[in-house]
């Protein structure tokens, strides 16, 4: 009995039951707000007793308070099944072979109604049964190497995916996907970057803004991108594949040191920094926008370098930063620490003795721009000058996290500190390079009048 009204209590549930509605059917609610219709879900378990929860058509949930409930009228019963089945992938000898390796994330997720969450359920396997137009594009296979949000990816995953990722092309794969969370898929890619060297074929990471029970979920779409990215394209590097503009018009292949998640909730979030995406894909064509990348080959050669050093940081440096924070790195036995500075490379006076005690410590300290864009350069002012005389060496252009993911590499596999700063130093995949182009940097911004004239024109 206490399943037809599972996860509810107090004042929600003696209203289910003094209208005999059940969780799972069909409801059509009247408020004082007007009309709702759609499934009864269970109510996540650690929610409060004043709402009734409804999965309506639009396939967006509504949360409503009993308090304005007037009616409730049931019409139908059917209890939901939100598991995709999984279906073995088809074989075709003319199609390329592309492996996807899981590792969770919204691309392969599901909504889970005992809390409410979004939960990495969904194995590679059941994402085919979801998106069967996969299989004009390939032959896919599928292992499920990780089921974490990407909060929970780290250097044990790094290495483990990377020596995976060796495996398959050393057999024989034309391209990889890595169906990854988009909230630290940035960081994975700098350090598949630079731990999967050379390869002969594209490696692809894809994830969603959105879940795949939400009718404008980006998930199928950039995994159509990524999987044709992998197969069909002639860009042997790491990427980042996900949508272009907010709209489903085409997606981006973005390098993979050069990239960085931008907004929490937009479809669009991924953007190349300093520099132009790679290319622009959809189901039909993959367009270059940049010659300069490492193209396919058919040998089987490839440079695998599962290193990491675990005990780095990256600080982000605020005004009024006091020293106990680089004091505390040191005591914690910190190796290396990457400094997201201001300007062209700054940080206060109040914690250069902090840092002339790491460095006397034989910590590697490297300095980004939290700017993003723009370079390192210490040298113009004093401040600048003050800190590389204390050890702390300019990063040039690198990303904050990505200079953070080279540091643990590099010190994963070096101890010499001048050998570190020539690892560090040495551009791999465009983690360094000579200049940004002039479009390398573009924030649009709206309310100003040739932006909104493009937009009116454009985008409507």
């Amino acid at each position: 009995m206490a399943d037809l009204f599972k996860g509810y209590k107090g004042n929600a549930l003696e209203l289910l039951k003094k209208y005999k509605i059940r969780v799972w059917s069909d409801a059509v609610v009247s408020t004082t707000r007007g009309e709702f219709a759609g499934i009864v879900l269970p109510r996540a378990e650690n929610d409060d007793d004043l709402h009734i929860v409804l999965k309506m058509v639009t396939g967006y949930n509504v949360g409503i308070l009993v308090d304005t409930i007037t009616n409730m009228k049931e019409e139908g019963y059917k209890e939901a099944n939100y598991k995709i089945p999984e279906k073995e992938f088809p074989y075709s000898a003319e199609k390329p072979n592309v492996k996807l390796f899981g590792t969770g994330g919204t691309i392969a997720s599901r909504l889970d109604y005992r809390t409410g969450a979004v939960i990495p359920a969904f194995s590679p396997g059941e994402l085919y049964g979801a998106v069967p137009e996969l299989a004009d594009i390939c032959n896919m296979t599928t292992e499920k190497l990780f089921a974490v949000f990407s909060e929970n990816m780290g250097p044990q995953e790094y290495i483990t995916l990377a020596k995976c990722i060796g495996k398959e092309i050393e057999n024989g794969i034309d391209g990889i996907v890595v169906g990854h969370g988009t909230d630290t898929m940035h960081h994975t890619a700098a350090a598949l970057s630079f731990m999967v060297q050379d390869s002969p074929v594209p490696i692809v990471m894809v994830g969603s803004q959105r879940s795949s029970d939400r009718p404008s979920s980006d998930a199928a779409l950039n995994l159509i991108h990524a999987t044709k990215a992998a197969a069909e394209s002639d860009i042997a590097e790491v990427m980042v594949c996900m949508f272009g503009p907010t709209s489903d018009e085409y997606g981006l292949l973005h390098s993979g040191c050069r990239v960085r998640k931008m907004h929490s909730s937009y479809r669009s979030t991924f953007r190349t920094i300093g520099d132009t995406p790679i290319a622009t894909i959809n189901k039909d064509s993959i367009t270059h926008i940049k010659d300069n990348f490492k193209h396919r080959r058919k040998d089987r050669d490839v440079k695998i370098l599962p290193y990491f050093e675990e005990k780095v940081a990256i600080v982000y440096y605020y005004p009024n930063m006091q020293p106990d924070i680089i004091d505390s790195l040191i005591e914690n036995g910190y190796k290396g620490i990457v400094i997201a500075g201001t300007g062209l490379g700054h940080v206060n006076k109040e914690i250069y003795p902090a840092i002339e005690r790491a460095t006397a410590k034989g910590i590697a300290i490297y300095m980004t721009v939290q700017t993003l864009w723009g370079y390192v350069h210490m040298f113009v002012y004093d401040t600048g000058r003050d800190l590389m005389a204390m050890g702390i060496i300019p990063a040039d252009n690198m990303l904050p996290e990505v200079a953070y993911i080279k540091l643990g590499w590099a010190l994963g596999q070096a101890d010499d500190l001048d050998k570190v700063k020539e690892i560090m130093l040495t551009p791999i995949s465009d983690e360094i390079t000579e200049r940004e182009p002039y479009n390398g940097y573009l924030v649009f911004q709206g309310g100003i009048p040739e932006m909104e004239a493009y937009l009116k024109r454009i985008h409507k």
